[in-house]
């Protein structure tokens, strides 16, 4: 990418969207700009028509207008399902059209099959059914890659894809209704601790295992890709290492002082068992994360600490 080069950057002011906007700025990206901030309703075709007609786009992120955690899937499928297909269907249309030089589109774990061996290899795509909890937003993200790639081959576009594991930090999602697991249990804790409450309740077992990658690393890794990546089949960005649910709320009770109890309700969903990637394709291009989960924690609970300060 040229330093002086229009870059739009499509998700729904989340982690994803910031993480990338920040990263390209302080590489020296001048012209970067947010669906978000301009106010674009993507799933209007006329608009994405309009827009991209008119500011002639050089690259294109294109990340999910709508996601969330296993409660916000069970309760908002249909949202999920239309209105990332709708977007993601008039954006690439619209970049096609107007000449974009490159579009990397950003996948979702969830499209592998539930049951894949583990880790995750990008083959391993539409080899077995989804899992059931977060089926309808993969279908949209499958559509997604496959768009791209109808694209590639019957019009030639520099469309690429990239599948990260959960991406967070500074600005990740952490209301209790639609965040991942990591935000919504970050959020419960510090709350706990306000509180003086004696346990916190986790959803599901606890067994269940999920790979994150700071939001630095990912950047850094999606540029890479929109630099230097130009095949078909979709990458993967993950860190390689996955915990347990239970691994996951031991750590952050201990990052945000938690000393009660910390239940599991095991009436609630678990999800799929194990979601980690095989990250082996994108470490070949010297990429490699720099950002361990503890101290990804320690970082992004401190943000977290700033900004509920900043809404008192």
């Amino acid at each position: 990418m040229e330093k002086n080069a229009k870059i739009l950057v499509i998700g729904h002011d989340d982690v994803i969207e910031r993480s990338l906007v920040d990263y390209l700025k302080k590489s020296g990206f001048g012209n970067v700009r947010t669906a978000d901030a301009l106010h674009l309703d993507l799933q209007q075709r006329t608009q994405a028509d309009e827009f991209f007609s008119r500011e002639k786009i050089d690259y294109v992120f294109l990340g999910s207008v709508r996601s969330g955690g296993i409660e916000a899937n069970q309760k908002l499928a249909a949202d999920f399902l239309l209105e990332n297909l709708c977007a993601q269907n008039n954006v690439i249309r619209a970049a096609h059209q107007n000449n974009v030089k490159k579009l990397l589109y950003l996948a979702s774990s969830c499209i592998y099959p539930k049951d894949s061996a583990q880790p995750l290899r990008e083959d391993s795509l539409l080899t077995g059914p989804l899992e059931e909890t977060s089926a309808p937003y993969a279908v949209a993200k499958i559509a997604g890659v496959k768009t791209c790639q109808a694209f590639r081959k019957q019009y030639g576009m520099n469309a690429v894809v990239a599948v990260p594991a959960t991406v967070y930090g500074p600005g990740c999602e952490t209301d209790l209704a639609t965040a991942h697991v990591l935000g919504a249990l970050l959020a419960k804790f510090h709350r706990a601790v306000e509180e003086r409450s004696p346990e916190v309740s986790v959803w599901g077992s606890g067994a269940p295992r999920r790979e994150f990658i700071f939001a630095d690393d990912f950047a850094e890794a999606a540029a890479l890709l929109m630099d230097n990546y130009d095949g078909e089949a979709q990458v993967n960005i993950g860190c390689g290492e996955d915990v347990s649910i239970r691994e996951l709320a031991a750590l952050l009770a201990g990052v945000t002082g938690f000393k009660g109890k910390i239940v599991f309700d095991a009436s609630k969903p678990d999800g799929v068992k194990q979601k980690l990637l095989d990250n082996t394709a994108l470490t070949k291009m010297g990429w490699k994360p720099k950002i361990r989960l503890q101290e990804g924690l320690e970082r992004t609970y401190q943000w977290y600490k700033q900004s509920a300060l900043q809404e008192r």
